[in-house]
């Protein structure tokens, strides 16, 4: 992924296309993107002058609490369907009502159905679990480098700020609602040892909030805590109730009453309303691991004569791409990107 087309690791500017996929590279080196830096997500859990903590997570969870709920619900409907039917028609030969509950509540179909609902609560909890079991990405400005532990019980590795590879990719995502463009935040760490890339993937509802994603750490990075805006925008994320209800109100305005009834509230319903979006937030909110003592001492701020300062490199760059904006130009121009 990292060489496919340029052969070398990839710097900011530049654009792969594989399929539907597409990729357009912001860093390394990390220059200005033209966006307003901020993050709709809310990733940053906690700042302040030497560090800033950034907790990825993987995705909504909403999606596949809904398939669990939904897919149960399917199977438990069915049977409902199926046993009443095969009950109607052996009602001249056997009471309808007697006949329906021994097939209905057959207890070899429901141990079938129960230990289906078992699995995939055991790989949905394995996988939650996950998410809470790692710290958060720390980007520390003093010293102008990033830690981060692949997995738990891993010594925490250290990438130089410079270095680190940040990309968006572009490509389709089918959902309960349809078929929408995905947009992809992804952060690659690189171990200098065996250049091994751990990569970071943050969902986004567009393009430019993967961007504005991105840019918030850049600015934290590059220009201190100050420098970032106290108000984030107002879009929704995929996934929350606010979104759920957003959906509902659009899909009720452009659809007839009918197919509002049996295309949205109907499979909605059964497959858990609401609550698949709690339980998506309950997970995304869940306290992160802490840090090792030996990151805790890292990350004390350092004598100002210790700061480490930005390459030559990245400041002309800056210098260069800032100009290009003064000019009306955006990152795409500058690096004459053409992603159509």
């Amino acid at each position: 992924m990292t060489n496919s087309k340029y052969q070398r690791l990839p710097s900011a500017g530049d654009f792969e296309k594989e399929n539907d996929l597409e990729l357009i590279y912001l860093s390394p080196k990390p220059l200005p993107t033209g966006s307003l830096p901020f993050s709709a997500r809310q990733l940053h859990r906690s700042a302040n002058n030497t560090f800033l903590d950034f907790s990825v997570g993987q995705g909504s969870f909403e999606f596949m609490a809904r398939i669990g709920i939904g897919s149960i619900m399917l199977i438990v409907t069915s049977l409902l369907l199926f046993s009443a039917f095969a009950s109607w028609v052996r009602r001249h030969s056997e009471h309808f009502f007697s006949a329906w509950a021994s097939f209905f509540f057959n207890p070899v179909i429901w141990f079938i159905i129960l230990s289906i609902a078992a699995l995939y609560l055991y790989y949905f909890i394995k996988i939650a679990n996950e998410i809470s079991s790692h710290p958060p990405l720390r980007f520390n400005r003093e010293r102008r480098a990033v830690v981060y532990i692949a997995k738990k019980g891993d010594q925490p590795r250290y990438v130089s700020w410079e270095s680190v590879i940040t990309c968006v990719s572009t490509g389709k995502l089918v959902t309960q609602y349809s078929v929408t463009p995905e947009y992809k935040l992804m952060i690659g760490l690189r171990d200098s040892s065996n250049g091994d890339i751990l990569w970071n993937i943050i969902q986004c509802g567009s393009f430019a909030l993967a961007v504005s994603e991105w840019e918030m750490v850049r600015t934290y990075m590059e220009e201190g805590i100050n420098s970032l805006p106290e108000d984030y925008t107002d879009e929704l994320e995929e996934g929350s109730v606010e979104f759920f209800n957003l959906c509902r109100e659009s899909y009720r305005e452009e659809h007839s009453s009918i197919r509002y009834f049996f295309g949205f509230l109907i499979i909605q319903f059964f497959s858990g309303w609401t609550l698949p979006c709690y339980i998506s937030a309950w997970i995304n909110n869940r306290p992160k691991a802490s840090f090792s003592k030996e990151v805790l001492e890292w990350s004390k701020p350092l004598p100002l004569d210790q700061h480490v300062k930005p390459s030559e490199e990245l400041l002309n760059q800056t210098l260069e791409i800032r100009k290009a904006f003064s000019e009306g130009k955006n990152f795409m121009d500058y690096f004459k990107i053409n992603n159509s």
